[in-house]
């Protein structure tokens, strides 16, 4: 019988803004101990898009598995976050299937259409609001996550929708999380115009960005998260870095930054809007 020692892959050196591609968990995997002061992130939300890429996130077929994919992540995100570190996390909620395989387009938003669909969660019913925010938040609470603040992204041009027997949704959740009990927080700049301390309702438009295929995360929204909690040369890192907003807000303010971007043709997205030929992209595999 033939043996074979499997040693643990090294851990990448980080000393300048760096892309990485692979799979979020995998990558996280090779990044050393409390590297970054932050992570700000936007997960893929379940059942609401096909990237059409293997091992994505958002079509496990249950509640469950999402969530707890997603609880994997984090937990190497928070051990190569600093102690003092802050966690920014933004996650959309959605409503149960009714068991449909497929979602017709929406009049208003045909982009919504899918014909792959996670069944209604057991316990939920047809109708019923997921609740994904606050499942996931507890978790990551559950976890060791200190669970900070609650953030209402309120979107003033929020998608029009069909629907005629609820609200309109106009507004998401930005979950503020913590390492540690103490941590460092920079209130003074992110104060209001009038000099208040940053207020948890937050109004910002939702951003189109013509090379990506789907909404992307508002610079605005990242902006303040990466100025309350870090200084100019400190580590930003966003785990699902899509067409590279966090990376792009980084730069502008003076902050290297991290990106994992599973899907290759993001990667060369983000590539391209960060004009980032001068920086590392390195694909990591398992």
């Amino acid at each position: 019988m033939e043996h074979q020692k499997v040693s643990k892959p090294e851990k990448l050196s980080i000393k300048n803004s760096l892309i990485l591609e692979g799979d979020a968990f995998t990558v996280l995997q090779r990044i050393p101990d409390e590297t970054v002061q932050c992570v700000v992130t936007s997960p893929p939300y379940w059942g609401l898009r096909d990237y059409s890429i293997l091992d994505q996130i958002g079509l496990e077929e249950t509640l469950p598995q999402f969530i707890n994919r997603l609880r994997t992540v984090f937990t190497e995100a928070r051990r190569v976050l600093r102690k003092d570190g802050i966690l920014w996390l933004n996650i959309g909620d959605g409503y149960t299937s009714g068991n449909r395989g497929w979602r017709a387009p929406d009049k208003k938003n045909r982009a919504r259409a899918m014909d792959v669909r996670p069944d209604t969660p057991e316990g939920l019913k047809p109708k019923d609001l997921l609740g994904i925010p606050w499942k996931l938040a507890f978790a990551l609470q559950d976890d060791g996550w200190y669970l900070r603040a609650d953030i209402i992204w309120n979107k003033p041009n929020a998608m029009p929708e069909s629907v005629k027997d609820r609200p309109t949704r106009a507004h998401e959740y930005l979950f503020m999380f913590t390492k540690s009990e103490k941590y460092s927080y920079y209130r003074d700049a992110v104060r209001e115009i009038n000099g208040r301390n940053r207020r948890s309702v937050w109004s910002i438009n939702t951003y189109a960005f013509p090379g990506a295929h789907f909404a992307t995360f508002p610079p605005k929204l990242v902006e303040p998260c990466i100025l309350a909690s870090t200084q100019p040369g400190d580590f930003v890192l966003d785990p699902f870095f899509g067409s590279g907003t966090v990376g792009l807000v980084a730069e502008q303010l003076d902050r290297r930054y991290v990106g994992i971007e599973l899907h290759p043709d993001y990667v060369q997205i983000a590539v391209e809007r960060l004009r980032a030929e001068h920086e590392s992209v390195i694909k990591v595999v398992a």
